[in-house]
């Protein structure tokens, strides 16, 4: 399966209301299909978005490689005034990404709807 098929299969939908954009991946993700994310996201922030949920809640395993790239696309998110936050991130998948080193990069909860509502309370004004 080439690569860009397999970035098809694992990225299943993308959810976008209002200004935060919600990328639904599933299935196992290996350091090839994770750089497709991270393209996906860089091809995001290229247009404009600034604010994007990625949901692991569907994600049986992932490749540990893959999160030094996703932590970089953070950090650009960040620069432009962003973020990229995780949602539905298994205990296991949460290990995997303590052991990248990505514990405390990363703005995690536990469904998506919880991540989006982080994002509206980082623009509410404030009274």
């Amino acid at each position: 399966m080439n690569q860009v098929s397999e970035a098809r299969r694992v990225l299943t939908s993308v959810a976008s209301t209002g200004r935060v954009e919600t990328l639904m991946l599933e299935g196992e993700l290996g350091e090839q299909a994770l750089a497709q994310v991270c393209e996906e996201l860089a091809g995001r922030l290229h247009r404009g978005v600034r604010q994007v949920v990625v949901d692991f809640s569907e994600v049986a395993h992932l490749d540990y490689r893959g999160v030094k790239p996703l932590m970089a696309r953070a950090e650009a998110f960040r620069r432009a005034g962003g973020d990229i936050k995780l949602a539905g991130l298994s205990p296991y998948l949460a290990a995997i990404f303590r052991a990248a080193g990505a514990h405390d990069r990363f703005e995690m909860y536990p469904h998506m709807n919880d991540a989006r509502a982080a994002f509206a309370l980082m623009r509410a004004p404030f009274v």
